[in-house]
């Protein structure tokens, strides 16, 4: 039996909380259909759902925000150490980067807002050791 894998690992690799080996979503992050991007109903190892309750994964919207006010300051800053002059006539380059910085990190951010709340902000969500063990042996 192999050990389980860290929080930390389950976070990053999108697992289920509960079990931390069944994946949370279908698919890769970035591909060209937006299959990839789709949350399972339930865990596929230890039939855990993931929608606690209608409406649940709304809160992961806030988190979303949140992260991307993060990343437009970051590549804003970044920006502006690297030299692009924070004038007006250099406005339309600060709205580009923006756009872009937005536009690529919308799958990640979608993606890990959604595992954040599962993981971090769902008090009754947590790491139940051998659970969905029995559920494969049936299977």
């Amino acid at each position: 039996m192999n050990p389980p894998i860290s929080k930390l690992q389950a976070v990053i690799q999108c697992k289920c909380p509960r079990c931390r080996k069944g994946d949370i979503f279908t698919g890769k992050m970035y591909s060209l259909s937006f299959k990839g991007q789709i949350t399972n109903e339930y865990c596929p190892y230890c039939d855990l759902r993931f929608e606690r309750e209608p409406g649940f994964f709304y809160v992961s919207m806030f988190i979303s925000y949140a992260m991307n006010v993060a990343e437009m300051i970051t590549v804003s800053v970044a920006s502006y150490i690297l030299g692009l002059a924070l004038t007006y006539d250099n406005l339309w380059y600060y709205v580009g980067l923006l756009f872009l910085t937005v536009l690529i990190f919308s799958p990640f951010n979608y993606r890990y807002s959604r595992v954040m709340l599962l993981h971090w902000l769902t008090p009754d969500l947590g790491y139940v050791p051998g659970s969905g063990d029995d559920m494969q042996l049936n299977k």
